[in-house]
């Protein structure tokens, strides 16, 4: 069976002191204490922002390399495509996490697509177009829209070495069922939580505001050992990072693997 590294999606959670960091841990503290319970992070600001390689050696240092580092491609590549995308806009933000490359620290780069990414032929080209761009570095793609969960595309993925990620969210109209794939060497699970009411609202804490029972992730105990049977590295996030419910699920589901 394969390395399973479970972790969460950001770490860097004002809300999260007093209930998973102690009280009077300091914020520039924050990394290397999350690195004596985790041994991989998922990082989420380089889609608000382009990440600075100067940043990115910061987080190498505090995480003391013990940490994996995967991280979500910056948001000018997967939502707001324009001419630049594959251009100057890459360019940037392959500059940025060059130090985890060189440092071997770099789990996956992730490119996660909009429920507004529908499948046409434009965006299957695009799509092509941007893993060949990256086929460097270890890549794994998230779809929102239902409409890509096809044979083809999983094939697409496989002949392409690129990993599909596999999905815990909400059940509603469009968006991706926990389907359990893996299309290359590197697998890859994102646990948003199941919160329907406030999925498609603007204040992406209640999205995410959800915690897990230990009935839900047992669900998933069975599924990630048969996806790690199959791969040489398997990735599990949890991204409901709302008053810390990502850290505690993240040690639940460790516990259960146990």
């Amino acid at each position: 069976m394969s390395q399973i590294i479970v972790g969460t999606s950001g770490f860097f959670y004002k809300d999260w002191k007093g209930i998973f960091y102690p009280l009077g841990t300091e914020q520039n503290d924050f990394l290397e204490y999350y690195s004596r319970h985790f041994s991989g992070v998922e990082l989420n600001f380089s889609y608000y922002r382009l990440p600075e390689a100067k940043y990115s050696r910061n987080l190498i240092k505090k995480s003391k390399k013990k940490l994996g580092f995967s991280i979500k491609a910056f948001r000018g590549m997967t939502h707001d495509i324009s001419q630049d995308s594959m251009g100057s806009i890459t360019d940037l933000f392959l500059d940025g996490i060059n130090p985890f490359m060189e440092e071997g620290l770099l789990g996956a780069i992730l490119l996660q697509f909009p429920q507004s990414f529908h499948y046409t032929p434009s965006n299957r080209r695009y799509l092509k177009s941007l893993i060949n761009r990256l086929a460097a570095y270890p890549l794994v793609v998230e779809f929102r829209q239902k409409e890509w969960i096809r044979e083809s595309v999983f094939k697409t993925l496989k002949d392409l070495k690129t990993g599909f990620v596999c999905v815990d969210e909400p059940s509603l109209p469009s968006l991706i069922p926990p389907i359990f794939k893996y299309t290359s060497n590197l697998g890859y699970i994102r646990f948003h939580g199941r919160n329907k009411r406030n999925w498609y609202g603007t204040d992406s804490t209640r999205r995410y505001d959800y915690l897990y029972s230990e009935e839900e992730l047992y669900e998933w105990v069975p599924r990630i050992k048969e996806i790690a049977g199959h791969v040489d590295k398997l990735y599990v996030f949890f991204n409901n990072h709302a008053k810390a419910q990502a850290p505690n699920n993240a040690q639940m589901l460790i516990k259960l693997l146990e």
